[in-house]
């Protein structure tokens, strides 16, 4: 499987390109993301330099399904935004159209590490059932 990682650092204005990363490594980096330093450092920053919440983004490159998982809140009082992208057969026109939309994206918010770790497991072994089921 390969994997593509970006990394959004709300302090840059260009998404960081962090490129293909083994499947192994990616509960690592999720884990090692000082996601508490950066919502600190948000909390004293004038908000015209902040141009994301800090986000990391996982993309199988082979079916297109990927994660993008944002911290929001206080450094001490926080929680993730998941957004679960993949290509979906979508109705269009009250069901009457059916278009294929390679980048559909749903999201879920109000979730733990726990839970972040959960939607990244299960991509990871592709488990598009449980993202699709977690994440409507």
């Amino acid at each position: 499987m390969n994997l593509r990682l970006s990394f959004c650092d709300p302090f840059k204005k260009d998404i960081v390109e962090m490129g293909t990363i083994s499947q192994d490594k990616v509960i690592d980096t999720f884990q090692n993301v000082p996601w508490t330093d950066y919502l600190k450092k948000m909390e004293t920053t004038d908000q015209k330099e902040i141009y994301f919440s800090p986000s990391l983004e996982v993309e199988n490159e082979e079916n297109k399904n990927g994660l993008s998982i944002s911290a929001v809140g206080t450094h001490d009082n926080f929680e993730f935004y998941i957004f679960y992208k993949r290509p979906k057969l979508v109705k269009q026109f009250f069901g009457i159209i059916k278009k294929m939309d390679d980048s559909h994206v749903t999201d879920i918010t109000g979730q733990s590490n726990n839970d972040a770790l959960e939607c990244l497991q299960a991509l990871l072994k592709n488990d598009l059932d449980f993202l699709d089921n977690k994440i409507k």
